[in-house]
């Protein structure tokens, strides 16, 4: 037996020996060949110069290095994006799942052991592209729902799992479209709304393991017969944007952000789907909900549900929101306190008008790294608190990207001018919690440093007003707690920059 077990134990090693030495030539051989890929950038001026001659530019595929490896190099080509039909990719269904997966899990550890009744995902055009769609699996992964596909590989129905193989409920979900996403990707959409009506209707599952058939029952119960099962909402037909950015940019909305959230659910109460456009009337009989068609009532989408929008923002608990390039955070574009966190203010408002004070979590999900499509790696889902705090000590508050930005003169003054903009922005979304450290180190580095304030005001005067009047902002909405010492100066500082930007000496 001993020697049987030395034996085994051997050729175990030799085995696993072999493998990390096919591993690392697989990784070495990758290796080489981005790295000779990537010597041919120059192809990017050659292409653009034969661009503008009238030349033919070689197509290739667009998406993200670290997520799609060699497969969208050599640069400088006329990408394309993916076919539409295919989405959701296999890769992305799998590493979609997992994602759900952990949501839940951590859920129901942070929670009260029971699983959401609704989850709203933010669906955006981009991120689709770059991930494949990996957004869409996450969507189809709550209501317990797979892909399938035709003989050419193309995605023809979302098919719900039985509740027997699913082995939990079926998650309500809140989607919410972007503009681009709702013009591009309508095959999607019309799967999607397919895959609600369906699963609101099945019958003998139980309205308790089935939370969009709960919802839409209770709808029906309360006089909306029409479209109980929309789920698919965005901006009005042609339309983009919630407008919240807008908003926080000049400052007109009121101390307590509640009509931050009113301005995004005023701008995302438009339903979108296949049955759009169609009198879909639904009752219950015998305990389950009965749909009928009666006749064509418009374009096929972009009507108002306001009803239907309340009852899903008031069952939400928890906010996905996927973050598709290593290069620009939360904290990077406006459109995300814009829209996750107008999102995350407009539920807790409903929540509110309905006699509740819950606070909705929200889910950050980096679409990028080296687990896409390892089914044995852990994908991590992040607080939203955490990511704001992380990113604001590496870049806002990191004394490397402060001088990184000041070297670029009035541009990197502009951008530092936009995260303070919307650094606000979140703050009145999360309803102040951004913490006091993040204002006070603000602050500190921007406009009580004379060098970077005197390098600020020279190379950009309109971008240094702005960082002093956002600072001013915060004290003033009760999001940041500054002492009158320092008011006093931030005072002084917007004095003197409106002096020059006015030109009044």
């Amino acid at each position: 037996n001993n020697v049987f077990s030395s034996r085994k134990n051997s050729q175990d090693q030799i085995q696993e020996s072999n493998e990390r030495k096919n591993a690392k030539s697989i990784l070495l051989k990758e290796a080489s060949t981005i790295g000779n890929l990537l010597l041919q950038t120059t192809d990017e001026i050659d292409n653009l110069l034969n661009a503008l001659d009238g030349g033919y530019i070689p197509p290739g595929l667009g998406g993200d290095l670290l997520r799609d490896g060699s497969s969208v190099l050599p640069t400088g080509r006329n990408i394309h994006a993916l076919d539409p039909y295919r989405m959701p990719s296999e890769t992305a269904w799998v590493r979609g799942k997992r994602v759900a997966e952990e949501i839940l899990r951590q859920h129901l550890n942070a929670g009260d052991g029971n699983y959401p009744e609704t989850v709203a995902v933010n669906l955006w055009g981009l991120d689709a592209i770059k991930t494949r769609g990996e957004s869409v699996a996450i969507v189809l992964a709550f209501v317990g729902a797979q892909p399938v596909k035709e003989g050419t590989g193309r995605v023809v129905r979302f098919e719900l799992i039985p509740l027997e193989e699913l082995k939990r409920p079926r998650v309500d979900v809140l989607v919410s479209l972007s503009g681009i996403f709702r013009d591009s990707f309508a095959n999607v959409v019309d799967l999607l709304d397919d895959m609600f009506e369906r699963a609101a209707a099945i019958p003998d599952e139980p309205p308790e393991l089935n939370y969009i058939k709960k919802h839409a029952l209770e709808l029906v119960a309360q006089g909306v017969t029409e479209r109980p099962a929309a789920r698919l909402f965005s901006n009005p037909p042609g339309d983009y944007g919630s407008m919240v950015n807008e908003l926080v940019g000049s400052g007109d909305w009121d101390d307590e952000g509640e009509s931050l959230g009113e301005t995004w659910r005023g701008r995302n109460v438009f339903s979108y789907g296949r049955h759009e456009g169609i009198a879909l009337r639904s009752g219950v009989e015998d305990g389950e909900l009965r749909t009928t068609e009666q006749s064509m009532i418009g374009s096929g989408g972009g009507t108002a549900r306001p009803e239907i929008l309340d009852k899903l923002l008031e069952t939400t608990e928890r906010i996905v929101q996927e973050i598709d390039s290593v290069e620009y955070g939360l904290t990077d574009i406006q459109e995300y306190y814009a829209n996750t966190g107008a999102m995350k203010m407009a539920a807790e408002n409903q929540k509110v008008s309905m006699g509740k004070e819950e606070r909705v979590a929200v889910s950050i999900v980096e679409a990028f790294g080296n687990d896409c499509g390892d089914e044995s790696s852990n994908v991590p889902v992040r607080d939203l608190q955490d990511v704001l705090r992380l990113e604001y000590r590496s870049k806002l508050l990191n004394p490397k990207w402060i001088n990184s930005m000041l070297t670029q003169g009035s541009g990197g003054a502009y951008e530092i001018s936009q995260r303070m903009t919307a650094l606000i922005g979140w703050g009145a979304t999360t309803r102040n919690d951004v913490d006091d450290f993040i204002f006070d180190q603000a602050a500190d580095r921007y406009a009580f440093d004379e060098n970077v304030a005197e390098q600020l005001r020279t190379s950009n005067p309109e971008a240094f007003k702005n960082v002093i009047r956002r600072l001013l902002e915060a004290q003033g909405r009760g999001m940041w707690n500054a002492d009158e010492e320092k008011l006093e100066k931030l005072r002084d500082l917007y004095s003197d920059v409106d002096d020059i930007v006015e030109r009044v000496t």
